[in-house]
């Protein structure tokens, strides 16, 4: 707002210069006709002069009544046709509106326009520039954050909380999960978590043989020896490690086998087993009960926006470098290429052209609003305010237009009637 006034003030300073102007140039005119007028009976080449000065005069008056009767009644004299702005303001606005619809927010003004600005060019070789992505990052860092901070928490939580029920709970997990793990199962992936257990379970027997010993002392009868104990245990340990190392080197044992179809079996069972599938339910409801559930979305919510407060805050975050990256990658596509650019120049004009096409009385009627809105003297001000200065030129231009038509019709009279 302090610069619009200090710019007023500027252009009102011009105009009042410019009426100075054009003013001092009628004085002028004056003075010379009145001068000329007294002294023409003993300087006749005066007769010329004044004849140009009164042709000054009438140029300067007749300019200056029409440029006043623009914007107020000159010498606050009530003549019809004058202050013409206030009285056919709305008038005006409707025409101005109408002609920018018309010759403006044409459809085929516009995609001649469009087709003629390559516009994806145009963006694409803004966006590639660092600035230019940096000030959108800092641009819609700005917006995220003023986002963030106008949200409630609280209904930011109910709205998770509500997809998580829609989406997330709502549906049967037997049928879904079971597909799932069947092609996981099918193509073998779960193979090397089963290494990993063996490779586990070899690593344990061979480390702890103590405990095989433990476990065969407390199981055996109390009457027998404890060197029967040490020597079933021995046997046991020896069992147990066999088979363990035989079950992790041999990818076709029996136990993987085994293995492999329980596994096949359980994906097959969650798909169309109704009492597998009603335990799964069962268990979904025992992990994902309702306080569970809003205590996950208030949690998810409250990672999710401290996450993106301080990525938007940290200039150096890997979230913004990232989408600074992305955004100047963007742009040299853009720019270079041309299917993608002819693409988007497409989107654009059938955007700008669906706009117009559909909205541009809408568009057209801002002018006409806003000029009804606007009070007489008020709108009769700006206008002169905005223009004022140039038609000040009018004025100037008449009088010395004025001069010239009086001195040619002076001495065209002269010559012809003497």
């Amino acid at each position: 707002m302090e610069s619009e006034s200090e710019l007023d003030t500027e252009k009102l300073r011009a105009l009042r210069r410019m009426k100075t102007l054009a003013l001092s140039l009628l004085i002028v005119a004056a003075v010379v006709f009145a001068v000329s007028f007294w002294l023409q009976r003993q300087y006749p080449w005066l007769e010329y002069v004044r004849a140009s000065a009164e042709g000054a005069m009438v140029g300067a008056l007749a300019d200056w009544f029409a440029v006043t009767a623009l914007f107020r009644y000159p010498l606050g004299l009530r003549i019809p046709h004058t202050a013409i702005i206030p009285t056919r303001k709305d008038a005006i606005g409707a025409s101005l509106g109408e002609f920018v619809e018309s010759n403006f927010l044409s459809e085929d003004v516009v995609r001649e326009k469009l087709g003629s600005l390559n516009v994806a060019e145009r963006l694409g070789n803004w966006l590639a520039r660092e600035e230019s992505a940096d000030r959108l990052a800092t641009e819609g860092a700005a917006a995220i954050k003023g986002l963030l901070e106008v949200l409630k928490d609280d209904d930011v939580r109910e709205v998770i909380e509500s997809m998580v029920r829609q989406y997330l709970l709502s549906p049967p997990w037997g049928p879904p999960l079971g597909r799932l793990a069947g092609q996981v199962f099918a193509d073998g992936h779960h193979r090397k978590l089963v290494d990993l257990l063996v490779d586990r379970a070899v690593e344990w027997v061979e480390n702890n043989p103590s405990a095989v010993s433990r476990i065969v002392s407390e199981r055996s009868p109390s009457w027998l020896p404890g060197f029967v104990d040490d020597l079933v245990a021995d046997r046991v340990y020896a069992e147990v490690r066999k088979f363990v190392l035989a079950v992790q080197t041999d990818q076709d044992h029996q136990v993987r086998r085994a293995l492999d179809e329980y596994l096949m079996k359980l994906a097959d069972d969650l798909q169309h087993d109704p009492a597998m599938i009603q335990r799964a339910e069962e268990v979904k409801a025992q992990l994902l009960d309702s306080p569970r559930i809003r205590e996950l979305a208030g949690q998810t919510w409250q990672t999710l926006k401290a996450a993106l407060l301080e990525a938007v805050e940290d200039p150096q975050s890997a979230l913004r470098l990232k989408f600074v990256s992305m955004v100047r990658d963007f742009g040299t596509r853009l720019a270079s290429d041309e299917e993608l650019g002819g693409k988007v120049n497409g989107w654009i004009t059938e955007v700008a052209a669906y706009a117009v096409r559909n909205y541009r009385h809408d568009i057209a009627s801002i002018i006409t609003d806003t000029v009804e809105r606007w009070d007489a003297q008020e709108a009769s001000r700006k206008i002169e305010l905005q223009v004022g200065r140039d038609l000040q030129y009018i004025r100037i231009n008449g009088t010395v237009v004025g001069a010239l038509a009086g001195l040619a019709i002076y001495a065209v009279a002269t010559l012809a009637f003497g």
